[in-house]
């Protein structure tokens, strides 16, 4: 009986260290999408992205977005990692 007290009081401890823990866990496919934001085809891509972010946000009226240079950042990021993804996996 004792040691089953001592196991419960003992447990409440350990929950708490298992949050912090899950805490400190990072998500490797946005580390891998960081490592590759960092790649030569990518930040051309970024570069892109931003100079139209720019140009829109200095004007007051337009229609022009940047869906395309977004969509194009997006798929060069996602061609990097969909190579690397799968490797980091156990």
């Amino acid at each position: 009986m004792v040691f089953e007290d001592k196991m419960i009081t003992n447990g409440e401890p350990e929950e708490e260290e298992e949050e912090e823990e899950e805490e400190d866990m990072v998500d490797p496919l946005e580390t891998l999408r960081q490592k590759c934001e960092e790649t030569e085809h990518c930040a051309h891509a970024r570069e892109r992205l931003e100079a139209c972010e720019t140009r829109v946000g200095s004007r007051s009226e337009t229609t022009e977005e940047c869906t395309e240079e977004l969509f194009d950042f997006l798929h060069a990021r996602d061609h990097c990692v969909a190579h690397k993804v799968f490797q980091s996996m156990k």
